[in-house]
């Protein structure tokens, strides 16, 4: 679990590419100190294992899956990434809610200043935005970020200075994709709203519908 607060923007040292699959090496100041073999390490909002620590880069490998439902695939040495160590259980909770297990992505489609602030906009796929609510939580690229506008099409946050220079968001350009995680608990509620539907459709609880829901 995470909270979407990025200790430190890491640098992409390498990248072994497989068929389907990959390998990546980071340098990580921060986020190595105090991790070991086997911790988990969002990079760029994608929770990650760490396979091997060696001073301040750690190495760790990325299934098909993650690459085929992440922008992970498109980096390359000298990119610049998000790192955030799971957190702690005596740590503050600063953020929200951030599994690391990311919904989709999104395309940045502009950024805009506003005085001090800078606004993001980014399109999505309705099974994204259909889970975002104004006000409410997201997370882009691992930063824990509040929703200030949502259409069908697209959703807009505004960005402080310290948001801007603490993570890569605003080195975005338009078109750049970005990994996307909504709140959790919405997935949560949209699943048991489903369950309740189809509950009342199929005339009651059964262990197939149970089954069917990923409850069993």
């Amino acid at each position: 679990m995470f909270t979407g607060i990025i200790e430190e923007v890491g640098e992409i040292l390498s990248v072994t590419k497989g068929a389907v699959s990959g390998s990546l090496k980071i340098r990580g100041s921060v986020v190595t100190k105090g991790s070991a073999v086997g911790d988990s390490i969002a990079v760029n909002g994608v929770c990650l294992t760490a396979t091997s620590i060696e001073g301040d880069t750690f190495t760790a490998d990325v299934m098909a899956e993650t690459m085929r439902r992440t922008s992970l695939g498109s980096l390359h040495k000298g990119s610049s990434v998000n790192l955030e160590r799971a957190m702690a259980a005596d740590g503050r909770f600063g953020g929200h809610m951030v599994s690391g297990h990311i919904d989709g992505t999104g395309t940045v489609r502009e950024l805009k200043k506003e005085e001090n602030a800078t606004w993001v906009t980014v399109d999505a796929e309705k099974k994204i935005l259909d889970l975002i609510v104004e006000k409410g939580s997201i997370a882009i690229d691992g930063i824990s970020l509040t929703v200030a506008y949502v259409d069908e099409r697209c959703f807009k946050v505004s960005i402080i200075p310290h948001t801007g220079s603490a993570t890569t968001l605003l080195l975005k350009k338009p078109g750049d994709v970005v990994n996307l995680e909504n709140d959790i608990v919405g997935k949560y509620v949209q699943k048991l709203l489903s369950v309740k539907e189809e509950q009342k459709e199929s005339g009651g609880v059964s262990m197939d519908l149970l089954a069917r829901n990923g409850f069993l």
